[in-house]
Formats: C-alpha cells, sequence, structure tokens
C-alpha cells in the first residue's frame, strides 16, 4: 500500500496516453471530472458548480435538506430555531462540540461573522443574503451572536419562512473559521484573497491541494463531529476527454467518471466492474440573448430562435438520458414549476417572425460557448438548425472561465450555458431568470436577467411578491403565471433539464448524487 501513492500520482497527475493500470487503494477516492470552472475556494465567492460541491465537502452549512425529499430541512451546524410571531426574527441554537479543521471550537460567533463576511465582501452569491434587506451598513446588527451557541437574524419584511431556510443551506450559509480567516487578514479584506485557495471549514473534509484545471485533493476531517468518512483522501483529476474518462474506470485506474457521454456510457454497458448511476438535477440549459444587441432586442427575433432549436432531436441524439426538453425557469420538482413545452423546431414561423423584425434575409449572430461535452456538441446542433431560419451562427468556444467572466460583463450576443439553483425555493431561480431591478451597468445586483440586459421592473415585482407569499399554493399559482409570461418574452431560450450521469466501480458504495451541485456527497462512500 505505501508504494501505491507515488504510482498513482504519476497516473493521475500525469495522465498518459495509455494509462498503467493500477487498482486504488481501498482508503482512497478517486475521480476523473471536468471543474475548470473552478475560481476561487471562499465560500463568500463560490458561484460555480464545481466550486459548490467542494464547498458541499469541506464546510458544514446552518441549515441542511434531505437529497431525497427536498421539503424535509434539518439543522447542520443549527441544531434548532424558532421564527417568533413577527415573522421576521429567527433565532438560531448552534450545536455544541463541533470543531473546525485546525482545532478551533465552532461556536455562534463564526456563524454570525461568516453570515456577516458574505454580506460585507459583496461577492457574486451575497445577493442570496442581501434580499432580506442585508446590507454592510447593518449586518452586523442584524445578524449576530447573543450567546456563545445562540444567533439572531432579522430580516427587513416578512417572507415565507422556508424561503429563508433554504437560502440557509446554500453555500452561503457554510461557517468559516473566524480566527483562522482573521489571521490572514490584509487590508480590511477579511481574509478573502487567502481563503480563495485555502481551507477554514469545519466539514468531513479538508483541501490538501487545488490546482486551477488540474487536481483537487481532500483530505478526511478524522475529528469530524458527525463521524469521520470512511476515504482518507480524495483524489480529483480534471480530465476533460470521455474517452479517457472511460478508458480510466474500465481499468480500475479511477473509482468514478464524472463526465461521460452517450457513448461512453453505451460502452460500459454490460460490463460488470462498473455501474451507472443518475440523478435528476435542477440543472436548467439554457441561451441567454443579450438585449443590448439591437437585433436580439426585438421581441419577434427573441420568439423566432425559441422556434429554432431541436429540443427532441438535441435529447434524442446527442444527450441521450443526461438532460430532458424543458422550457420553464423552474426545474421540475420545485413548487410551481411549469411543465409546458410550447416551443418546437420550426423553421418556417421562425423566418416569418425574423421578417416582421425586419430582417427578412437573416442575420448573423455569435455565440460564447464553453468547448467541453454536452456544450459544444449541444451549440453545433443550434448552429445547424438556426440556418435553417437565415441565422448564421458563429460559436466561439472557450474554457469555462473565460465564458463566464465575458459573460457577466454583458460582452456577449448569444451565450449557452447552464443554471443550476442555489437552494430548493423556487425563487432561486425566479430571482435570476425574472428579476431585474436596477439595469445599470454598475448595478449592485446582477442575476441572468440583468447579464442579459434585460430591464423588467413589473416582472420583478411579481417575483417580489410570490416570495413574501406564504400560502404554498397560492404561492405556486404565482409562479406558473410568471414563468408563461416569462416563456413569451424573455430572452432566454430555455432548453433542458440536466440529469447528471456517473460511472462508479461496482466496489464504490453510497456516493451520493444529490438534487443539487452541492449536494453531491463523498462523506458516506465505502469501497
Amino acid at each position: 500500500m505505501k508504494h501505491w501513492f507515488p504510482v498513482v500520482l504519476v497516473l493521475i497527475v500525469g495522465l498518459a496516453l495509455t494509462p498503467v493500470h493500477a487498482a486504488t487503494p481501498k482508503n482512497t477516492l478517486v475521480m476523473a471530472w471536468q471543474f475548470d470552472d473552478i475560481i476561487t475556494l471562499d465560500p463568500a465567492e463560490i458561484f460555480e458548480f464545481s466550486a459548490a460541491e467542494y464547498a458541499g465537502n469541506a464546510y458544514d452549512r446552518l441549515i441542511g435538506y434531505d437529497v431525497t425529499d427536498v421539503s424535509t430541512i434539518y439543522g447542520v451546524v443549527a441544531e434548532s430555531w424558532q421564527v417568533d410571531s413577527d415573522g421576521k426574527t429567527y433565532t438560531f441554537k448552534i450545536r455544541q462540540g463541533i470543531k473546525f479543521a485546525s482545532g478551533n471550537p465552532l461556536t455562534a460567533e463564526d456563524v454570525a461573522f461568516s453570515l456577516q463576511r458574505t454580506v460585507t465582501l459583496d461577492k457574486s452569491p451575497a445577493f442570496i443574503l442581501g434580499q432580506f434587506g442585508f446590507t454592510a451598513a447593518n449586518v452586523r446588527d442584524r445578524i449576530k451572536a447573543t450567546g456563545p451557541y445562540t444567533v439572531v437574524l432579522q430580516t427587513d419584511k416578512t417572507y415565507a419562512p422556508t424561503f429563508v431556510l433554504y437560502c440557509l443551506t446554500a453555500t452561503v450559509g457554510s461557517v468559516v473559521d473566524k480566527q483562522t480567516v482573521m489571521a490572514h487578514e490584509v487590508d480590511g479584506d477579511l481574509g478573502h484573497a487567502w481563503l480563495r485557495t485555502h481551507h477554514a471549514g469545519s466539514g468531513p473534509f479538508k483541501l490538501n491541494q487545488w490546482k486551477p484545471s488540474e487536481l483537487l485533493m481532500l483530505d478526511a476531517n478524522a475529528d469530524y463531529w458527525d463521524g469521520a468518512p470512511a476515504m482518507k483522501r480524495v483524489i480529483i483529476r480534471h480530465i476533460p476527454e470521455q474517452a479517457t474518462q472511460q478508458l480510466l474506470v474500465e481499468k480500475g485506474d479511477i473509482d468514478i467518471a464524472r463526465n461521460l457521454g452517450p457513448d461512453q456510457i453505451k460502452g460500459l454497458q454490460g460490463n460488470d466492474a462498473v455501474r451507472i448511476k443518475s440523478s435528476p438535477k435542477g440543472g436548467i440549459f439554457y441561451l441567454g440573448l443579450n438585449q443590448k444587441h439591437p437585433a436580439l432586442k426585438k421581441p419577434q427575433v427573441r420568439q423566432a430562435l425559441k422556434y429554432l432549436v431541436d429540443y427532441d432531436g438535441i435529447a434524442e441524439t446527442i444527450l441521450k438520458g443526461a438532460m430532458v426538453p424543458h422550457q420553464a425557469f423552474l426545474p421540475k420538482g420545485f413548487l410551481g414549476a411549469l411543465e409546458d413545452k410550447p416551443f418546437a423546431l420550426d423553421p418556417d414561423r421562425a423566418k416569418k417572425l425574423l421578417a416582421e423584425a425586419g430582417y427578412p434575409e437573416g442575420l448573423t449572430l455569435t455565440m460564447d460557448t464553453r468547448n467541453n461535452f454536452p456544450t459544444l456538441d449541444m451549440a453545433q446542433a443550434i448552429q445547424s438548425t438556426f440556418a435553417m431560419g437565415g441565422v448564421k451562427l458563429e460559436i466561439i468556444p472557450m474554457d469555462g472561465k473565460q465564458a463566464l467572466t465575458k459573460y457577466r460583463a454583458r460582452n456577449h450576443e448569444i451565450y449557452i450555458g447552464r443554471w443550476g439553483p442555489d437552494y430548493q425555493d423556487p425563487h432561486t431561480n425566479a430571482d435570476t431568470f425574472a428579476r431585474n431591478v436596477d439595469n445599470s451597468d454598475d448595478a449592485k445586483a446582477k442575476p441572468l436577467a440583468w447579464r442579459n440586459a434585460w430591464d423588467i421592473p413589473e416582472m420583478s415585482r411579481q417575483t417580489d411578491a410570490a416570495a413574501r407569499e406564504s400560502d404554498p399554493d397560492k404561492r405556486a399559482r404565482m409562479y406558473l403565471e410568471i414563468q408563461r409570461e416569462h416563456q413569451e418574452v424573455s430572452p432566454f431560450v430555455i432548453m433542458f433539464q440536466e440529469i447528471e450521469v456517473a460511472a462508479e466501480r461496482a466496489n464504490v458504495k453510497n456516493f451520493i448524487l444529490g438534487p443539487a451541485f452541492d449536494s453531491n456527497f463523498y462523506r458516506h462512500v465505502t469501497k
């Protein structure tokens, strides 16, 4: 066993074109995965799929939910809570006996600091807390420790209680070690520069090392308060080639392959040494149409493009079980999800709409595309069907970080990508797809509607009203109404809902693929 790691390090880090077989050790989980979207490891800044999964395994959050029944929420760091009669004051009892990886005890002060820090730093995910009226100016008064193990949180208005609690299940609900983080503070940054590449959590795993787009290695937290993981180490290697992932999992050189395409999955069928598992996800694949573009700003053009996607064809030929057609911003399984699919490939109808918009000869557009499967493959299929309607589409491939940076700056024409819910309440997607309260370039909140420069004051008011509605049935009806309007007028071509598929060696047990990307858990894995 002691000779295995150097051999596997050569295999995993070097990855020669023809890997040498080397069985993974019983206490180490080795995965192949595409994680080139990781920009930061700071929970106050994490807003990408892969980094969210890291945080879900390296940090404890205030609240959790049952991955098999998301309507069931429970305390993690928060042992219990109560909501006062005013509907705005939440009191959390913090679980005693939790220790950070540093050995420092976790207290109410760490919880309050973590939430305050997220609001104060005001990075991309800060809006999740900011939507309850928290600002850098007031957060220390409205989120505070009132005792060693008591935290009080006061919202600005009365909201559906589940809405508030589900937000605390998100990555921004991660609790960081105040003493360790502040020991690395520079120029008042609350330790942000340091935590972008380091770890200060109490989760079941702790960071060993991260090499962007290359290697992510985690070590078990042997003192984890809810039981140490069976896996002493998790080695995750960025391997974009699907065929390489298939070969490695077939040979047993890795335990789990995370990004196989339909051809690779088909190739593994009948292999008793490998098991295919899948889980419905809340991830939505869509096209974002920048409203700063004069053509895309026209309603007929937006409508035309929705009739130039072969939803069923892409699902059947490219995705093959990895996604299902879905055309509304709330994923199936969420309260108020709309399952109507009014759009289908119809080039003649699209041409008529383009002519009405003043483009009888068609037009030329560009689409920023992450250079991976299935995004690039979908983009090429869309390029073909756009051409059927007279739209010449130029695909601009780039890695995940480049695409996101350009998209967040509103410098795209069309962006193809996916969006995953930050928490299991419908407001998580309504807030980004159907709400934009400030469309200026220097806006504080920058949801997807803002990224596509879509100015929607009335729909934003409707979305806010739905978030405050405490009656679940009425609230569901409100979201259905918003989605129906959104389907017709929005600059979003919503296409598919994701089903995550992984191939694991038959001896791997209890790798959890949850409904969200931060609820894929390694803690219970055994081999």
